[in-house]
């Protein structure tokens, strides 16, 4: 927690630059693209990156669809597990998140500056009717991050807490590939006491084609990719 204090101080003569320009992005579609807008994101992200002394090693981008959309669902440690995410993959990606954690200061500027989805956990209708606009830009070649966890939780390290099964309802919908993402140690920046430099991993594991889970109930689906990720942080040391 202190090097996420320690962050922010870091940066605060930059933050209000940032934040202004990254919310002027996002408020001017017709003049930036999505191209544009992420290639922002990825800067600011490395930008907290190197002054929190993190460095962030990626694999297994090669599984990544060269073609089409699809979602990403990683397991989740903490606030750097999508700047982690971004900083490894090229390709413009968005996210949804918590609508409650979605209005902090920065956060809501980076939220909107990728289009990210804001979800009412309480509200079904409003759940159901964000899945429905997203699997319609996934399927038109869009890529997404939702976290199968829900919410992270402090101490858990690199265990894994039960996925839930709702969260794949959007890939039924969308009828898009599945790729499991793996996070190691992506909770040691900023969500645990840890001091010096620190280095995390993604790794991406192939994607599972519509083919593969469509004639999976969601729980089905959701134990096969907790899984693949469980057995990939093994093979990883975790």
């Amino acid at each position: 927690m202190l090097r996420f204090i320690y962050t922010i101080f870091i940066n605060l003569f930059r933050i209000p630059y940032m934040m202004h320009k990254m919310r002027y992005y996002a408020d001017h579609p017709e003049k930036y693209s999505e191209e544009e807008c992420y290639a922002l994101a990825r800067r600011v992200a490395n930008m907290i990156r190197r002054t929190a002394w993190v460095r962030t090693e990626g694999s297994g981008e090669e599984n990544l669809p060269e073609e089409g959309g699809y979602l990403l669902y990683p397991n989740h440690q903490g606030k750097y597990d999508v700047l982690g995410i971004m900083l490894t993959h090229r390709k413009p990606v968005s996210f949804i998140i918590d609508d409650k954690a979605s209005h902090g200061w920065l956060i809501s500027e980076f939220t909107d500056l990728v289009r990210g989805g804001r979800i009412q956990l309480d509200d079904l209708r409003q759940t159901l009717q964000l899945f429905r606009d997203r699997a319609a830009q996934i399927a038109a070649g869009q890529h997404c991050i939702i976290f199968p966890e829900g919410v992270y939780t402090y101490g858990k390290k690199n265990s894994l807490n039960e996925f839930k099964p709702g969260s794949f309802k959007l890939a039924k919908m969308a009828r898009m590939p599945i790729v499991p993402v793996v996070l190691k140690d992506s909770y040691k920046p900023f969500n645990s006491w840890c001091f010096g430099p620190i280095r995390t991993y993604v790794r991406y594991l192939e994607p599972i084609p519509y083919e593969e889970y469509k004639d999976k109930r969601t729980q089905e689906v959701a134990e096969m990719v907790h899984d693949r990720i469980s057995l990939a942080l093994k093979e990883m040391g975790a």
